[in-house]
């Protein structure tokens, strides 16, 4: 039996729901054995420095301490209930927000659920082995923050469909956990979560990147008419800053670390930038190119019944729904899609209703651009001249309009043969990937030591300094 109140944090009254509790007894092992089979690799006695959620309070939500991250307190916490919260958006617009699952919406909630929650072990998976060639304690306990919070993340997730879905929640929360990030059999749902993470550099660019298409997945199913589901989803955003904070600030250090040393020795050429055991920047832009491109497919077609049935039926609005000016119906809205015809790329304008992907996957693009901008301050503040750029969002895509075309990072349609002549100019080929990983040789762990390719970062967390000793090896 399950102590919840200790074992499990949370606000949803866990100890008293009876089902509730069989439910995940059987599901809890089942858990710790993929924790201890796909999670961090040997890593189970480390002692680690963590935050840990124990409300959802604002100025007390979590707290820091050592913890084995097998005994991390995975909780279960929902924003609190509003009362008078309506759903915003849809036919049902107007209506009191549905405190359980309306049986029409069943299936596409769970499909909605279950697809989300599956992203969240994916990531453990791909990132399990990295803890061997970390570039310093600092970066190495906040791989395993960000392990813990998306094993969090997947209990509440799991929650959902235990509470609210019955047998069939049941099941799809076993699946969770039999899916494996890349396996030829039984691989993750979404293409991304099936793609090799094997270094920092990718790591960094993954958590950038790709965990800001989850704050944007989030803030959609946050907007949802289902209470429940939103209320999980806005405290799960509340973890998935720091996560965008390690990706943002890990690539910012690795291009001031790399400046510095090309200034320093007044190299710029990528071969003598290399020889001096830094990342030059022309790999970071392809590993810039190549992990955008893949986060935009997650954002599926640009023109989308199934995206248009969701808004409908109040199950998953767009990013900021209620902050936006219009009739939140968009029967008559337009939109403007992008569409290959010929030799060109055109702009056409399509009920705004289908286009809600492209809508969220452009909101997700000025937050990239942004973020950009912020590294390219880097550079330039040592003055070296090198511009970092987004590729067109037709480039190196698999998914939408753009899907079976050749467009360069410019925005050219080519044809095959010319595009896969320049694949290696704009995107990591084997040769990259090698000398990448030829930096990732044993791990740095002195405490307040740095990997030389890597700069130290500003400050260290929770006002720790940077020579605190963040993961005690035991």
């Amino acid at each position: 039996m399950i102590n919840y109140t200790e074992k499990i944090p949370n606000n949803v009254d866990l100890g008293r729901d009876r089902v509730l509790q069989r439910a995940l007894e059987h599901w809890q092992p089942a858990y710790m054995g993929w924790w201890y089979d796909m999670g961090p690799d040997e890593s189970h006695n480390y002692e680690v420095y963590l935050r840990t959620a124990i409300s959802v309070e604002p100025d007390g939500w979590a707290q820091f301490g050592y913890v084995k991250m097998p005994d991390y307190r995975w909780g279960i916490f929902l924003q609190p209930r509003d009362e008078k919260r309506e759903v915003n958006f849809g036919t049902h617009k107007g209506q009191p927000a549905w405190q359980e699952v309306p049986g029409e919406y069943r299936s596409t909630l769970r499909r909605v659920i279950v697809t989300q929650g599956d992203t969240e072990p994916a990531s453990v998976e791909q990132q399990r082995l990295l803890g061997s060639s970390c570039p310093s304690m600092y970066d190495l306990r906040n791989i395993f923050q960000v392990n813990v919070e998306e094993g969090r993340h997947l209990w509440a997730m799991v929650y959902l469909l235990h509470r609210y879905f019955g047998r069939d929640g049941r099941e799809e929360a076993e699946a969770l956990l039999e899916r494996r990030s890349g396996d030829a059999d039984n691989p993750r749902i979404l293409g991304a979560f099936n793609e090799a993470t094997p270094d920092w550099l990718s790591f960094y660019m993954f958590t950038f990147f790709t965990d800001r298409d989850g704050k944007f997945q989030l803030c959609a199913l946050a907007e949802s008419g289902f209470d429940p589901l939103a209320r999980t989803c806005r405290f799960m955003l509340t973890e998935e800053a720091h996560h965008m904070f390690i990706g943002e600030t890990g690539i910012s250090r690795i291009i001031q670390r790399t400046c510095e040393v090309m200034k320093e020795n007044k190299v710029e050429d990528p071969a003598d930038v290399r020889s001096l055991g830094v990342i030059d920047l022309q790999t970071i832009q392809r590993y810039l190119n190549f992990h955008y491109s893949v986060t935009l497919d997650l954002y599926g077609s640009d023109v989308s019944s199934n995206a248009a049935n969701y808004y409908t039926s109040g199950l998953k609005g767009r990013f900021e729904e209620t902050r936006i000016n219009d009739d939140h119906i968009l029967s008559d809205a337009l939109y403007p899609v992008s569409e290959v015809i010929g030799n060109k790329i055109v702009i056409k304008q399509v009920p705004a209703l289908t286009a809600l992907n492209e809508r969220l996957r452009d909101d997700y693009i000025k937050e990239i651009e942004s973020g950009v901008s912020r590294w390219q301050r880097v550079i330039d503040k040592v003055g070296i001249p090198f511009k970092l750029t987004l590729p067109h969002k037709g480039f190196h895509r698999a998914i939408g309009n753009f899907a079976g075309h050749f467009i360069s990072i410019d925005g050219e349609v080519l044809t095959e043969q010319a595009w896969k002549q320049h694949q290696y100019k704009w995107l990591p080929g084997p040769a990259d990937h090698a000398f990448v990983q030829s930096l990732m040789v044993g791990r740095v762990v002195e405490p307040g030591k740095f990997a030389n390719w890597i700069a130290p970062p500003v400050r260290g967390i929770n006002n720790q300094p940077l020579n605190f000793e963040y993961v005690r090896f035991n």
